[in-house]
């Protein structure tokens, strides 16, 4: 899965990556969680046409258009952060933001915890042997209430943990290469079915993980230090610890 993930590439590094036609303004964070507002980037016709891309900010927490208004606040509590790849196209809760409404999730690094029966579980910072920024891939939806209330939402993709990573979680993130960004984005004129072999595990040799204090298990604390190593958690006789996603 990915449950937590860190983007301190400024706005205009982003767009230097991939040119985006609006001009967004959002501060870098090191503990992003479910339901915050995300930087995404995807096709917009809004801003000026077809193939011109913005980037904007969307609650992370995927809800589909057809869902009724009390269903999203009983989901808040546990909002849908992640979609298998395997299964996107089938899920009724997925599939048409799949067809229709693909975007990509900027980052820097995301965080996984190594759980342990005996031990805190441990906090991963994973990321770009060379510490470049990457995209994920993801999709996004729009709600639209019987009052006119709007909710732009969105989820990430994700897939079977590549061997590298496999120890400490058995999902990871799709993470795209640049060839394949624009193709990603071309929305709806690009089957949706053609892009499933974009989604497998990032090449093992891609990426590098280290352990990350345990001070990212709250997401109150936000600051560049949370990415950086520390020694592992000495495995004392304890209880199981959850990390804390709110």
């Amino acid at each position: 899965m990915c449950g937590r993930y860190a983007l301190e590439t400024p706005p205009e590094g982003l767009k230097r990556l991939l040119p985006f036609a609006n001009s967004p303004n959002f501060p870098a964070s090191y503990n992003i969680a479910p339901s915050h507002p995300v930087p995404i980037i995807r096709d917009s016709a809004v801003i000026s046409g077809a193939g011109q891309y913005e980037c904007a900010r969307l609650q992370w927490g995927l809800v589909p258009g057809w869902m009724k208004a009390e269903k999203i606040t009983e989901m808040s509590s546990r909002p849908q952060i992640n979609a298998r790849s395997e299964t996107v196209t089938e899920k009724p809760f997925f599939k048409s933001a799949f067809k229709s409404r693909r975007c990509l999730f900027p980052a820097d690094a995301f965080y996984e915890w190594k759980r342990s029966s005996k031990a805190k579980n441990q906090p991963y910072c994973i990321r770009r042997q060379d510490e470049s920024p990457f995209m994920m891939a993801g999709i996004w939806e729009f709600w639209q209430g019987a009052d006119g209330s709007e909710i732009e939402t969105c989820a990430i993709l994700t897939v079977a943990a590549n061997e590298t990573l496999t120890p400490i979680h058995h999902r990871m993130p799709v993470i795209l290469e640049a060839t394949h960004w624009a193709e990603w984005l071309d929305t709806p004129d690009v089957k949706s079915e053609s892009l499933l072999p974009l989604l497998v595990p990032a090449p093992e040799k891609d990426f590098k993980f280290y352990p990350v204090s345990d001070a990212v298990n709250k997401v109150a604390n936000n600051a560049p230090d949370l990415l950086a190593a520390v020694p592992e958690i000495e495995n004392k006789d304890q209880q199981n610890a959850q990390f804390d996603l709110f």
